[in-house]
């Protein structure tokens, strides 16, 4: 059997390897809406899920306290991405979009003031994670409660 020279050898190597490791590529991670989430959204989701139970504190942006802006913006810096520091700026300078998807921003007016003063983060399937308020912890919420529904001033898509 006549031998390759090493070039086209090599060539032929790579060739192999490359169709080997495009084998392994999986589908995109998808979340229970369906949709693929990209590796920023993962992060985002990932860091958030792991504040599950930090108790809030006003102000608050470690694992002593979190206060809602606080988790978003702890949330979405673990995936590079750097947000304003309150509800109320994050909402005045991130596009609204029409439709959530796992990983985006939702904005309510809880004050009463005609401004978003909570934030959360969607995690699909109608759910949200967020700091809740004085006594309670980083919980999931569902977005069916008619407090919400009420509230609700639109959302913004930090991330890709």
């Amino acid at each position: 059997m006549p031998r390759l020279p090493s070039l086209d050898r090599a060539r032929c190597l790579l060739w192999l390897a490359l169709l080997i490791l495009s084998g392994c590529a999986g589908p995109p991670l998808a979340t229970q809406d369906g949709d693929g989430l990209s590796m920023d959204r993962a992060l985002v989701l990932a860091e958030a899920r792991q504040s599950l139970g930090i108790p809030y504190r006003y102000g608050g942006t470690d694992e002593a306290g979190l206060d809602c802006s606080g988790l978003v913006q702890r949330a979405y810096a673990r995936a590079g991405i750097p947000l304003p520091r309150t509800s109320r700026r994050q909402h005045e300078r991130l596009p609204p979009i029409e439709r959530a998807r796992p990983g985006d921003l939702l904005f309510f007016d809880t004050a009463g003031g005609g401004e978003a003063s909570h934030v959360g983060i969607y995690l699909g399937d109608g759910e949200m994670i967020h700091a809740p308020g004085r006594g309670r912890e980083v919980s999931v919420t569902s977005l069916s409660l008619d407090y919400w529904q009420e509230r609700f001033l639109g959302a913004a898509a930090p991330a890709p």
